[in-house]
């Protein structure tokens, strides 16, 4: 690979990490082939991509990004997933791919600049993702006038259960 070819390479990772709020390294070493397609579909539909560089390219891709502090951290066979979307949609697809797999390690993670570890990213991927949250927010928003018309119309039948007491009670 020349010089040209390496810059391509490192501007390349450099647009794909500044638009990116998250992004995880793990060490992909003994995967298969098979797998790693696996978790190229599955970070393609969390609104992600998978990247393979050589660790020197990466430290300068990184350098002077939201994710500068993981430049000192690829060491070995290192896979950059990167996120464009949902984080938590993307942490969820890693750390499920790295349960299934035996050979998925998740090493490091960096969420809008702050390193982050691998436990931290697991429980990032026990949270709601994005539209979780809008649904339980639009549920909580309908529960309020829900609740509300109920109530009157609580009052409104007791009032109509009263009248038609004293009217059974004056016709008998």
């Amino acid at each position: 690979m020349n010089r040209n070819d390496k810059a391509v390479v490192i501007e390349r990772i450099k647009a794909a990490v500044n638009d990116a709020p998250i992004a995880v390294i793990s060490d992909f070493k003994g995967m298969s082939v098979e797998e790693m397609t696996q978790l190229r579909v599955k970070l393609r539909a969390a609104g992600g991509e998978l990247i393979i560089v050589k660790n020197t390219l990466a430290r300068i891709a990184f350098t002077g990004t939201a994710h500068e502090g993981l430049k000192d951290l690829f060491r070995e066979n290192c896979g950059v997933a990167v996120g464009h979307q949902d984080p938590v949609a993307l942490a969820k697809a890693v750390t499920d791919s790295a349960r299934t797999s035996k050979t998925l390690v998740i090493k490091h993670a960096s969420l809008e600049g702050q390193v982050l570890g691998a436990a931290q990213l697991e429980d990032l991927a026990k949270l709601p993702g994005k539209q979780e949250l809008l649904a339980m927010t639009l549920g909580t928003l309908n529960a309020v006038p829900t609740n509300f018309v109920s109530l009157l119309g609580n009052v409104i039948r007791g009032l109509l259960y009263a009248l038609k007491a004293v009217e059974e009670k004056k016709a008998a």
